[in-house]
């Protein structure tokens, strides 16, 4: 069930973030390497470039928090707790390789021994810990747990970029069916990245971004361009659901960010290492808990509604940066440009094509996406990317798309929409909830419940790409050796609808209406 209690970090792990940061060089600014060659090289769209060096572009380390799937009830808040510290470790580690790069050049096995072996070492420390806190309270620690301590450099032409979307036959992520039926497709792929320094205006030159660490050429594609690729909308059987119900939470008009994540990381202040914009419940921190969540004020129209929506920012990199240039999350972590507010923020919850669905449980956590893909690869995708007038027919996973004049970018997110019927969260904040299949079945023992989707319209202007070169770049925010890659959005809910409207919601949905 959900926990209403969230601890703070342990001294000791307090401790073991100060000795990760170690990692990182320095104290101010960091200084950006003009690290990759680039060459234009012919693939299924003219409008992308790949990376022409195999030099090591980030870091990649076993999710651990992804595989952990069994943790006692008792022991998940410490655990989190650790998880963080492996984040913020990543981050530091990621940093020093940023900033070294000519230390790099003059010994090829400098990111071995002073990058990876001593992140290694870090992370066996906290994955330690993470055993003895499941074993304290009478849990079994798994023993593969120790084999998750090792990190690899990945070369820029082994990231998750763009180039694969055109056909629209690529990997699907596990919502495709689902995605398509609340309006949104779901395409995936891999292809290459190329990445270079900074200018010192901030425009972008090369294919680094403004922060040298993305987003680069081959993550965008002209959306005129790309083949159709939005599977046809699951037919609602007699015993489905069809109704729609509708709540309006505005567009973070009053500016709520934080760069917590209280679902992953409960009690840890910049869990998220990046930005996200609140809708909804004005109460969503690293410390908030049921009860907060509970007693909380709400931006939605309907205050029966204090659930907490919540998403990463979008930013500009035009040389132009914004309030937290120099925050942890912001800046300090390459999250950089002019963060742009959402012109319309849609959210609806729909039915099942085969099923009427359950009341969702108070307090359910779901969250849907992927913030780690460049490290996990596009397993647990679900980005949607399009633009306003070709939603029903191409939505992207892998690339941002660049649209056409009169027309502007929209992301889509389809939540699972089939829960367990009994946790309101899980160890691994996934296995509590599934996505449908292709016809709206759920998987034995789960039950349907509405699902969510979420609409996001922006109103920024196309960037351009001329030569292979990037201008006026957009991109997510995201953990910074994520290299700010299109497949890594991600967004997160909290379900604080009271009884009475949950239970309007459900009748509505089950009975084909349309309501709010």
């Amino acid at each position: 069930m959900g926990r209403n209690t969230r601890k703070r970090r342990s001294p000791l792990a307090v401790r073991a973030i100060a000795a990760s940061a170690a990692l990182a060089i320095g104290g101010g600014g960091l200084v950006w390497a003009n690290f990759y060659a680039s060459a234009h090289e012919k693939n299924s769209s003219p409008n992308t470039t790949k990376a022409a060096t195999a030099q090591v572009a980030t870091i990649t380390c076993p999710d651990v928090g992804q595989k952990l799937t069994n943790v006692p009830n008792q022991a998940r808040g410490e655990v989190d707790g650790e998880l963080a510290t492996l984040d913020q470790q990543i981050t530091a580690a990621y940093q020093r390789l940023a900033t070294t790069r000519d230390a790099q050049t003059r010994d090829a096995s400098f990111v071995q021994n002073s990058i990876l072996t001593p992140l290694k070492n870090n992370r066996s420390v906290i994955i330690d810990r993470i055993k003895l806190e499941i074993n304290r309270v009478g849990g079994k620690a798994p023993g593969w747990l120790d084999g998750l301590s090792s990190c690899a450099g990945q070369p820029a032409d082994q990231t998750n970029a763009g180039g694969q979307n055109n056909g629209g036959g690529a990997a699907a992520s596990p919502s495709a069916s689902a995605s398509a039926g609340a309006g949104a497709g779901a395409g995936a792929g891999a292809g290459a990245s190329a990445s270079a320094s900074a200018p010192a205006g901030g425009a972008q030159a090369g294919n680094g971004g403004q922060a040298g660490n993305g987003p680069v050429a081959a993550d965008f594609v002209d959306i005129t361009k790309v083949q159709p690729n939005v599977a046809r909308k699951a037919r609602t059987q007699a015993a489905g659901s069809s109704g729609v119900f509708s709540t309006s939470c505005g567009v973070n008009a009053n500016k709520k960010f934080n760069t917590d994540n209280v679902i992953v990381a409960p009690g840890v202040t910049n869990g998220a290492h990046h930005l996200h914009d609140y809708v909804g419940n004005q109460s969503n921190d690293a410390f908030a808990n049921n009860d907060t969540f509970a007693a909380a004020q709400t931006s939605c129209a309907n205050q029966g509604d204090k659930s907490s929506y919540y998403w990463p920012v979008v930013r500009i990199q035009n040389g132009t940066q914004d309030f937290d240039q120099n925050n942890d999350g912001g800046g300090k972590e390459l999250n950089v440009g002019q963060i742009q507010q959402v012109k319309q923020a849609q959210i609806k919850f729909v039915g099942n094509a085969k099923s009427k669905v359950v009341a969702m449980p108070k307090f359910l956590r779901i969250i849907t996406g992927d913030a780690k893909t460049t490290t996990n690869g596009l397993a647990n995708a679900n980005a949607h990317w399009s633009c306003t007038g070709f939603e029903n027919k191409v939505q992207l996973t892998a690339q941002y798309p660049i649209c056409p004049r009169g027309s502007t970018v929209v992301r889509t997110f389809a939540f699972q929409s089939c829960w367990d019927g009994v946790n309101a969260d899980s160890a691994n904040h996934r296995t509590h909830v599934a996505f449908a299949d292709a016809q709206g079945n759920c998987a034995n023992g789960f039950k349907a419940i509405p699902q969510l989707t979420m609409r996001l319209v922006y109103g920024f202007r196309a960037p351009t790409l001329t030569n292979g070169q990037i201008k006026n770049a957009y991109a997510v925010d995201g953990f910074p050796e994520q290299l700010h890659k299109a497949t890594t959005d991600h967004d997160d809910f909290i379900n604080v609808f009271d009884d009475a409207l949950m239970n309007k919601m459900v009748t509505c949905i089950n009975n084909g209406q349309r309501c709010k």
